[in-house]
């Protein structure tokens, strides 16, 4: 979700006097490729019993590498990543795949509920409705059976969500903590309004982890779609999460713990926060988490690098899709090879800005050969991507300036072919309910939303 237009001026201001963006730079992703050897193998694959020795991570690379056709993206990818990021690739994990709201709601009460030692949830927003109120009940409840609940919420993610509703999960033994107050008094380290928590996380006993782009919102439910049908906004809001159980939740309970432990959380038992974990799939997953003033900006190396690897196909989803040039160029760049290059965007938007801004990009790609879709049927929230059939990312990161630049954020990034299969069939279904934008009728559009565009352009970097 975007803050609402008029708190952008707000935002804006707040960013200028506080030069949070301002002066901040993404890192230039091809001389980290050449400075990165090619013939590089996997330094750190992760077992649930320890680090692999280099032989063992080859085979399980080469494993991969036969069951799909020939990818830079295993190996040269993964060195890459590998040299700007201290978290692992870690093997044995499954993965599973959930689709929109009331698929991703039901997986967070089922672990919740089996819940025994604790809950850590990081959202950035969390709102007082119907379905906010379910998630404090149950929340309520665990706590009161013993369970300690730990909540991360965002200021302005859920500056709408009143004061009471969080007083009532303090009362009841929920600790609490706001991210990044927009008062600078009560701000936790440097204070700036650009720098949210963007994440959305779940992470029950330390064991099973729940992370993408879905709120803890009303929006996001089918009860919620119904209702709205014969009003004026969208159908549904369109989004994906993933579930992860095995040796990667501890790399996600790492960042919550980084967020708490910065934020200057209470004091937290870490008797049971890593557990003991086992091997529970087969699929290789990288956790990728970031922080501003970090001068790696990791889930922009890994996306830009995956680009610039991918040999057969790139089938992208985007909510808030204003790239800077190197994503353009690496985009452009790939489908002049003859790579599959398919993006699937909104056409509906609960920013008219970020809508507008995004659309300023369609010339350069079109003309260079990507294919273009604007999602009709539902608000379309998702971050994802598919790649060759074997590189498959589902997290919080918009491919804009405030996710890449200024924002927490985390992406799990999944190795394995079968996920990837399950990736790719999500995105054939929101094809169907996409309209594909073409050149020739592209160029003749009138010159008004053209130069709305360029306009809305010129701040693309507080949007």
């Amino acid at each position: 979700m975007k803050i609402s237009q008029s708190f952008f001026f707000f935002c804006l201001a707040g960013a200028i006097l506080s030069f949070s963006s301002g002066c901040a730079t993404l890192p230039n992703v091809s001389e980290m490729i050449e400075e990165t050897p090619a013939a590089q193998q996997p330094q750190q694959i992760v077992s649930a019993k320890g680090v692999l020795s280099p032989r063992q991570s080859k085979a399980i690379m080469a494993r991969l590498k036969g069951a799909v056709n020939p990818t830079d993206i295993l190996e040269r990818h993964t060195a890459v990543v590998e040299s700007v990021t201290d978290s692992p690739l870690t093997k044995g994990n499954k993965v599973t795949l959930l689709a929109d709201g009331p698929a991703t709601y039901a997986a967070m009460f089922r672990a919740i509920r089996k819940a025994r030692d604790h809950v850590n949830l990081e959202t950035y927003i969390i709102e007082d409705d119907e379905t906010g109120r379910q998630f404090a009940e149950l929340l309520l409840e665990k706590q009161a059976a013993g369970v300690q609940v730990n909540l991360i919420y965002d200021s302005v993610g859920s500056m709408a969500t009143p004061a009471a509703f969080f007083q009532r999960l303090s009362e009841g033994g929920i600790q609490l903590v706001e991210f990044n107050s927009p008062n600078p008094l009560k701000a936790e380290g440097i204070w700036g309004l650009t720098h949210r928590d963007h994440r959305k996380i779940l992470i029950v006993d330390g064991k099973l982890a729940i992370l993408g782009g879905i709120n803890i919102s009303e929006v996001y439910s089918s009860i919620f779609s119904k209702r709205r049908q014969s009003e004026k906004a969208p159908i549904h809001w369109r989004d994906t999460d993933v579930q992860i159980e095995g040796p990667a939740v501890a790399e996600i309970q790492k960042l919550f713990l980084d967020t708490w432990q910065k934020q200057k959380g209470a004091e937290l038992s870490e008797k049971n926060q890593f557990p003991e974990l086992k091997e529970e799939g087969k699929a290789l997953v990288r956790v990728v988490g970031s922080t501003p003033g970090e001068s790696n900006r990791i889930p922009f190396v890994m996306y830009v690098s995956a680009i610039i690897f991918a040999e057969h196909s790139i089938h992208l989803t985007n909510s808030y899709f204003i790239p800077d040039e190197q994503i353009v160029k690496s985009l452009a760049e790939a489908a002049g090879r003859g790579v599959d290059v398919k993006i699937i965007l909104p056409g509906i938007s609960d920013s008219r800005l970020a809508l507008y801004a995004q659309r300023y990009y369609y010339d350069e790609l079109l003309q260079a050969g990507v294919k273009l879709y604007e999602h009709r049927t539902s608000l379309l929230h998702a971050k994802t991507a598919v790649i060759d059939k074997i590189w498959s990312t589902v997290g919080s990161t918009n491919l804009d300036f405030l996710s890449l630049l200024n924002n927490d954020e985390v992406n799990a990034v999944v190795l394995n072919p079968e996920f990837a299969g399950e990736m790719e069939k999500m995105f054939a279904g929101d094809l169907e309910d996409a309209k594909q934008i073409y050149w020739e009728e592209w160029k003749e559009r009138p010159l008004l939303p053209r130069l709305r565009e360029w306009f809305v352009n010129l701040f693309i970097r507080w949007l």
